[in-house]
């Protein structure tokens, strides 16, 4: 058998007792009671007597079986004086009895139109007898009321004593003792009459008593109805009564009782559910604008049970209908309620409002009144009390003819932060003109657009003048804005302000705030939906989950409705008690705890939804008397037929929600109904509620296995059995069927205010069921996150309130449906809240600081408002002065200067000016100062220095105050030894003024001790150097040495961390107002020593590790306020001070270096692990899962390592049950500490699919495969290299490289030893382009890696090649050439991506035929032919890579332009005599060897400018020519040496010698001459005039030429080394014309090909991009 859910198990005697309370009727239940107890319900009757002055009457009824009640006239006895009845003389008035018959009371004609209690006194025992008669709760309980009684009974109030004053009841045993009457005070529960009850009729019973009891005796009615009777009774006699008037008696009890039991029965008509239920207006009345003398009538009904007392007031003042006889007329026929108002004038305009109140509650509702009155000729005949009509072009206002109100608030509540359970209050004061004393406004307040009525959680009040709403508790449903709407007729004005309700602080640390907006859904006989808003806070941990509690009304006994948290925002609660009401609340639980529980719903009570809407829809039908019955056929024995229109309403993965509607064949006996589920494609049925059937058609099934598909069904049964099944649901798989809606798009925050900024975003697509969003915000860098609204908005704009004007903020968006809390949105854009602005107020107190002959440099002092913002600058103008009269003002400045000191040029000498400044700042340009006075241009010629200026003061106290200023700006003729400071009196004369330091200071500020109290001072600086002291500043403004009132010091504080901070506060900030940090009183630049944290009015600066570099004095400012600032010393003693503390604070607590954290090792294993910072040998730790503790074994591989810190354990594998969270807990000593990781849904799944990821990662990676994927990286060298890391390679794994899915050919095989393979692409440019791609393998499998370099990627790399060409380049050299000067630098290599540009003196260079730019190989240079002076100056090199510029710069000026130029005119003349010098162009051989007696016949040609000397040495001796040598020079040029007959004589060394002014050259020729006899077998060789012929051998020829001295020749060998780092000379190519001698044995087709790549290189060093 299957086991109960716990829903049913938790609520099993419930269950038990409605079954045994459905046995019996509500009738037989009373009769039971009534014979039990033997009450007595009393009800009196009048009688009136025409003379008399009073009304006496008593009337009793015993409503038990058993007893019986007997009326008695005069003196006569009977044996229960208590239920007598009596009256006087006069004739009984049967007409009144039926009036008064609704209630047992006894009156006296004072109190009769006061009293409507139940009570009953007999007329001659009334001053004898203090009985105390309970009143039948089926009599005041039913409510037995009449119209009169009811009008009547609206002036009661409730004694404030009346639950703490001890009650005074009488037994029953003493009834018939007579004792003195006393007033009983009654509690809410009658327990020493009716005891302890336990069912809702009794409590219904009790309720209905005690507030009839209460409204009876907080009048005081009770005691002057004693004194009455009284008095009359002692006139009262005794008599016997007759036979005729007992039967009379009897005969009107019979007829009373009749009505009371006709009544009850309509009563028990119009409550069949027997519950409680607070008022509630069915119909409201409506507002009525009449004319005057005009009837209006309000209407309104009302439904609830017991009867609600209704109540109507005129501007909240209770209306008396007796004091006003004739004008108000209340009337009350079941349950409609009217108050009449007739003859209307200005007097009845208000505010009118009808209060119903039961013991449920209270409920007001509203109306308005207002009387026109017509200012024109209307005949008084057409205002009667009838209707009125006009023509409707009439525009009338209540005060008159085509007028209008101006209504105005002030006073008015401002945006307002508050807690949950506070007592928050909004008010506002309304100025309304015209003031018409008659005429009242209608104040309503709305929340969120939705008008807000009076309740226990809000209450409003007009005073006349004020409008306040008051929020007793408040909760986070009470957040929202607020809107005081105004209205005077036909017009309204409206203010509003924005509330935030906070969560109440957690019981429990980190636990999540409450969840809002509890809600019924669905309610029927024994379930209903309960659904809510989930909170904005989670307390730092994710929500699990939410548990549900209810309450029965009436009790206060909370149970929780489900044993595990869920996570859907609607729960179906099942296992109500029919017939019953029900309250419900709801509470988050994170992993820290459960949090505070929610507001409670409004009541619900467990009933049939069609007799709910029978009940609600004939609430207050009278009820006729009449009763028809129908006799039908018994249907006893009739088997209930199947449910039909089976459905499944709602499917979660925690439950599924069933519905069905009842069969038709039934009978008249009630159904109930058995669910059965099964697993879909099966028949395996199984019955859910094995043992209570359900009542309601709905039910909610737990206990079903997630992500499985599931089949229900439903059966009836009855007393005569169990029907057959319904037909079966589709399959339902067990899912959420709601996702979590998406995160929201597009966060912008603008600028608002000084406190808010105003943030909206897109709604997330695909997004259901959204209930609205939450906002956070967070400070720039501090990555601590606050919620903007606890109460979801609805909309994508929302204004973020309470924010830190100044500070920079990021926002943040989620939204929220029934399935949760989306994720969060992509952070915002950062926005620094500002404030409103405005331009500056004039600079003042203008001064000069230093005078020359063309210039003078101004000061003045800062603006004493700023407008709200940061000033950026100022403006300077001036005026010439010529005899006493001003020019025109000129502007000084275009471009606006930071500092307060500035320097005008271009002045006049010995001239008089005049100046004047304005400050300016976001706003614009503030009004300038007031004209400086006029100051002559003239130059300092003193040694002493200038005044200092910009003196100011700051931390001022009652006895002292710091002193700051700046230096001079004129020194003097020597630098600045120091500074005297003067002070005296505001109010004493020059000759007071008085050093406050003997010694010149070095720092430029002093704390100036020693200050009178309340005494105002004055001060100023001067400067001195070795010349003296300079003139003295300009006084401050006056000051008084006092100590303001809430003036707070810097306090160092060490928290509980450790962690040691200065904090300073100030309550006196305006909305502009900043801390401003400063040591030594200089702007605190450097952060890595302090954290600054400034929020609202504080302000800590955290010291990050303190020591030695932090010495000094450490000062807060706090801008836009009155001075407010304060200063710390931090010296040796007190640094050491601070850090034993900051020790001692950190002790006992274990410091952990890392939380608890998870990491999936190589294989899939888990590991969960912490480091402490430091542990003993004695440390331990305790591992625990889910609050058990868990112990290394096979599972659970635990270690600690004292050394390390280290604490970890490994699992290794993750399974479904290892869902939960976990803890590691230390302990070291008496030092603790703990950790914990909650692994629990997403998370938790998350975890487990990435352990087995790694599990299957590892096996694959058991073959050849990528470590890291492909990627690229330019070397050093500029080039580029694709790279990536492999893994478990060996010797048969190749590696193939791919391009654009064609094979790559390497040169090499990689080894693979470093894991690391690589391709080099040199010289990478765009024909490189295209998709790369790599591929390993070998016999275990293969892997492939990509890598795209097209588009972006290109680009990217192309760029980062670039950067590493442009960084690459060497610094700018100057090189001198005989065309010019050469700026060159080089580089590794180039490519036309990287651009190069030239800038001389900030200008562009233009590129001329003199002068270029170009690149040849690797170098990149600027060539400038014939230098001018005008070439001087800074030369920059700049190259871009695509995204950034590189600069390279080299100075050509002074001696470094001198030095080029003279090595540029130096080399050009060299270029112009080794052009000109004399020079033997070709012809003559080395060696000629010749057979004597041959003629030898040499020439040549010569070249020079001017034409060369030529003379020929023979063996170094000078040789001229004679007969047997004829030496001739012809035309300038052509050199001939013949020899007609050649003999061994001529034999010998022979040079040619050719000489001109630019130098000289001297070509050798060795003549051999053979005999005859010598000859061998070699050929002859003739000589021709050329000196060639075809079988000529030519040595190569060397040539001397002698052009310069050797010193020269050194001095050119040397590099020009000016002020740059190198200027190199290069050599000059020679003469295009010069014809190189090459020696005919090489091969001439080398030649060409020497010829060929010379000529490709020549051509390359010309290339220009």
């Amino acid at each position: 058998m299957m086991s109960l859910p716990f829903y049913q198990r938790h609520h099993d005697h419930y269950d038990r007792a409605y079954r045994h309370k459905a046995l019996q009727s509500t009738v037989s239940q009373y009769q039971k009671e009534t014979k039990s107890k033997s009450a007595v319900y009393a009800q009196g009757s009048a009688a009136y007597a025409r003379g008399s002055a009073a009304y006496r009457h008593a009337s009793a009824a015993d409503f038990s079986l058993e007893s019986s009640a007997a009326y008695s006239h005069g003196s006569s006895a009977h044996n229960l004086e208590s239920a007598a009845y009596s009256y006087g003389s006069t004739a009984y008035d049967h007409a009144a009895v039926q009036s008064k018959r609704s209630a047992a009371y006894s009156l006296d004609s004072e109190a009769l139109s006061k009293s409507s209690a139940a009570y009953s006194h007999g007329s001659e025992s009334i001053n004898k007898l203090a009985a105390a008669y309970r009143l039948g709760s089926e009599t005041y309980g039913l409510g037995l009321k009449d119209s009169n009684l009811m009008i009547e009974d609206q002036s009661y109030k409730m004694s404030p004593k009346a639950k703490r004053a001890r009650q005074h009841l009488v037994s029953e045993d003493k009834e018939n003792e007579a004792i003195d009457y006393s007033v009983p005070i009654f509690t809410g529960r009658e327990v020493n009459i009716s005891g302890i009850t336990d069912t809702e009729e009794e409590r219904i019973k009790e309720s209905a008593a005690y507030v009839a009891k209460r409204n009876l005796f907080a009048t005081g009615e009770g005691v002057s109805v004693s004194k009455v009777a009284k008095s009359v009774s002692e006139e009262e006699h005794h008599e016997k009564k007759s036979r005729k008037v007992a039967i009379r008696e009897s005969a009107e009890r019979v007829a009373l009782k009749k009505t009371l039991e006709d009544t009850q029965a309509f009563h028990k008509k119009l409550n069949q559910d027997k519950l409680l239920h607070p008022p509630e207006f069915v119909i409201e009345p409506r507002s009525h604008t009449i004319w005057e003398k005009q009837n209006v009538k309000f209407h309104c009904t009302v439904a609830g049970w017991p009867v609600p007392r209704v109540t109507w007031y005129k501007n909240n003042v209770p209306i008396d209908v007796q004091a006003h006889p004739g004008k108000y007329t209340i009337e009350n026929r079941y349950g409609l309620h009217s108050l009449e108002i007739s003859t209307c004038d200005f007097d009845d305009i208000a505010q009118y409002r009808a209060s119903a109140m039961n013991v449920k509650g209270e409920v007001s509702a509203y109306a308005s009144l207002v009387v026109k009155r017509y200012k024109g000729e209307i005949d008084a005949s057409h205002l009667h009390a009838g209707t009125f009509s006009m023509p409707l072009s009439l525009g009338v206002t209540p005060h008159g003819f085509a007028s209008r109100f101006e209504i105005k608030f002030i006073d008015k509540f401002e945006v307002t932060f508050g807690r949950e359970g506070e007592t928050m209050s909004l008010g506002c004061t309304v100025v309304i003109s015209p003031d018409i004393k008659r005429f009242k406004p209608d104040i309503e307040w709305y929340r969120n657009g939705v008008l807000i009525t009076p309740s226990k959680w809000v209450q409003m009040h007009w005073t006349g003048e004020r409008a306040s709403l008051t929020l007793t508790h408040a909760n986070k449903e009470d957040e929202g804005l607020y809107t005081l709407r105004v209205v005077m007729g036909e017009y309204y004005e409206e203010y509003s302000g924005y509330v935030f309700v906070r969560d109440a602080d957690a019981e429990i640390p980190g636990a999540p705030g409450a969840p809002l907006d509890v809600k019924c859904l669905d309610a029927n006989k024994d379930y209903v939906i309960v659904s809510w808003k989930q909170p904005a806070v989670d307390g730092g941990n994710p929500i699990l989950g939410y548990f549900i509690d209810r309450c029965e009304v009436g009790t206060t006994h909370w149970t929780q409705c489900n044993e595990t948290p869920v996570k859907f925002a609607r729960f179906p609660v099942t296992g109500l008690i029919e017939g019953r009401s029900y309250i419900f609340r709801v509470r988050a639980v994170n992993r820290a705890g459960v949090s505070l529980p929610s507001r409670v719903s409004e009541p619900v009570a467990a009933l049939d939804p069609a007799d709910r809407a029978r009940l609600r829809s004939h609430p207050s039908a009278p009820w006729t008397g009449q009763i028809i019955v129908t006799e039908e056929e018994p249907a006893e024995g009739v088997i209930p037929g199947p449910p039909t229109d089976l459905q499944v309403i709602e499917a979660t993965k925690n439950y599924v929600v069933l519905s069905w509607k009842p069969p038709g064949q039934r009978g008249h006996e009630g159904i109930m109904y058995f669910v059965e589920k099964c697993i879909a494609g099966t028949e395996d049925w199984q019955r859910v509620n094995t043992e209570i059937p359900v009542k309601s058609p709905r039910f909610a099934v737990f206990d079903l296995s997630e992500g499985k598909s599931y089949c229900f069904r439903v059966r009836c049964c009855n007393s005569a059995g169990i029907g057959e099944p319904s037909e079966a649901t589709e399959a339902t798989v067990v899912d959420d069927k709601l996702d979590i809606p998406k995160p929201p798009g597009r966060i912008m925050p603008t600028r608002n205010t000084d406190t808010s900024v105003v943030v909206t975003w897109t709604e997330p697509p695909d997004a259901k069921e959204l209930v609205g969003y939450y906002i956070e915000s967070s400070v720039v860098g501090s990555g601590h996150w606050e919620p903007c609204n606890n109460n979801p908005v609805k909309g994508t704009r929302f204004i973020c309130h309470g924010l830190v004007n100044g500070e920079k903020y990021i926002f943040r968006v989620r939204a929220v449906n029934a399935a949760g809390l989306s994720e969060f949105s992509q952070d915002s854009e950062p926005i620094e809240v500002q404030a409103a602005i405005a331009a500056p107020s004039p600079p003042y107190d203008i001064t000069v600081l230093e005078s020359v002959r063309d210039s003078m440099v101004l000061g003045w002092k800062q603006p004493k408002a700023t407008g709200g913002t940061e000033i950026t600058g100022y403006y300077v103008n001036y005026r010439e002065v010529i005899g006493g009269v001003p020019g025109k003002w000129r502007e000084a400045n275009i471009k606006a200067v930071s500092e307060r000191a500035y320097r005008i040029e271009n002045l006049k000498e010995n001239m008089v000016y005049q100046f004047q400044v304005a400050a300016a700042n976001l706003a614009g340009v503030g009004t300038p100062s007031l004209p400086s006075k006029p100051f002559k241009c003239e130059e300092w010629t003193i040694a002493v220095p200038g005044p200092p200026h910009d003196v100011t003061y700051t931390e001022v106290r009652k006895d002292s105050l710091v002193l700051l200023w700046k230096e001079p700006v004129y020194t003097g003729r020597s630098p600045i030894a120091g500074y005297y400071i003067d002070m005296k009196e505001t109010e004493a004369k020059e000759e007071r003024w008085r050093s406050v330091n003997e010694k010149p200071l070095q720092k430029k500020f002093l704390k100036i001790a020693g200050l009178t109290e309340g005494v105002s001072y004055v001060f100023r600086v001067r400067a001195t150097n070795q010349a003296g002291v300079g003139r003295p500043s300009d006084i401050t403004d006056p000051v008084v040495a006092e100590t303001r009132p809430g003036t707070k010091e810097v306090v160092v504080n060490v928290d509980d961390d450790g962690v040691i901070s200065l904090n300073f506060e100030c309550d006196q900030m305006s909305p502009n107002s900043k801390f401003v940090w400063s040591k030594n009183y200089e702007p605190i630049e450097d952060d890595s020593r302090l954290d600054i944290d400034s929020k609202g009015g504080k302000s800590k600066a955290v010291f990050k590790n303190l020591g030695e570099d932090d010495l000094g004095i450490y000062s807060c400012v706090v801008t836009d306020t009155d001075g407010v600032s304060s200063g710390y010393t931090i010296d040796e003693e007190e640094m050491k001070r601070l850090l034993a503390l900051s020790h001692e604070h950190k002790f006992p607590t274990i410091p952990l270096a890392s939380e608890l954290a998870v990491e999936i090792l190589e294989k899939g294993e888990v590991r969960f692990w912490l480091q402490a910072e430091k542990l003993s040998g004695n440390a331990k730790a305790n591992f625990v899962f889910n609050d058990k503790e868990i112990f290394n074994g096979e599972k659970y591989k635990m270690k600690v390592d004292q050394h390390t810190g280290l604490v970890e354990m490994i699992m290794d594998k993750l399974e479904d049950k290892d869902e939960g969270t976990y803890t590691f807990q230390l302990q070291d000593g008496k030092a603790t500490n703990q950790s914990s990781l909650v692994l629990i849904g997403d998370v938790f799944k998350k975890l487990r699919d990435e352990a087995e990821f790694q599990r299957k990662e590892w096996h694959r990676k058991q073959g050849p495969h990528f470590v890291d994927q492909l990627g690229w990286e330019v070397t050093d060298e500029c080039n580029v290299m694709l790279k990536c890391k492999v893994a478990n390679i060996k010797k048969e794994t190749h590696i193939v490289w791919y391009k654009d899915t064609r094979e790559i050919m390497v040169d090499e095989e990689h080894d693979f030893k470093d894991g690391v393979c690589t391709l080099l692409i040199s010289e990478f440019s765009k024909k490189d382009t295209g998709i790369y791609e790599v591929i390993l393998k070998d016999d275990r499998g293969k892997d492939i890696s990509e890598l795209k370099l097209t588009d972006t990627a290109f680009a990217d790399l192309m760029n980062e090649v670039c950067r590493r060409i442009a960084l690459s380049a060497t610094d700018l050299k100057i090189q001198s050439t005989a065309e010019g000067i050469r700026l060159y630098s080089f580089v590794t290599y180039y490519v036309e991506d990287l651009r190069v540009g030239w800038v001389h003196n900030d200008t562009q260079v233009r590129f001329t035929d003199r002068v270029k730019t170009g690149v040849t190989g690797e170098q990149i240079w600027l060539q400038i032919n014939e230098p001018t002076p005008q070439d001087k100056g800074k030369y920059t090199m700049e190259l871009f890579d695509g995204k950034t510029g590189h600069k390279k710069t080299v100075d050509l000026s002074g001696q470094a332009f001198d030095e080029a130029f003279a090595e540029f005119q130096r080399l050009k003349q060299a270029a112009i005599a080794e052009k000109n010098r004399a020079r033997v162009l070709g012809g003559l051989p080395d060696v000629v060897t010749i057979q004597e007696g041959k003629a030898l016949n040499l020439s040549c040609t010569v070249w020079g400018d001017p034409t060369p000397e030529v003379s020929w040495l023979k063996n170094e001796k000078s040789f001229v020519s004679d007969a047997n040598c004829i030496l001739k020079f012809e035309a300038g040029k052509n050199v001939s040496f013949t020899i007609s007959a050649v003999s061994t004589h001529d034999s010998g060394k022979y040079s040619l010698v050719v000489k001109n002014k630019y130098g000289t050259e001297t070509s050798d020729v060795t003549v051999i001459v053979i005999t005859v006899s010598g000859q061998t077998d070699t050929a002859k060789h003739t000589v021709s005039i050329s000196g060639q012929s075809q079988n000529n051998i030519t040595v190569p020829k060397k040539k001397k030429a002698t052009t310069m001295s050797k010193p020269q020749q050194e001095k050119e060998k040397k590099d020009i080394k000016p002020h740059v780092d190198e200027i190199i000379a290069t050599e000059e190519t020679s003469d295009s014309k010069e014809i190189p001698r090459v020696e005919k044995e090489k091969n001439t087709e080398n030649n060409q090909q020497t010829a060929k790549k010379t000529h490709g290189k020549a051509a390359a060093a010309r290339t220009v991009p």
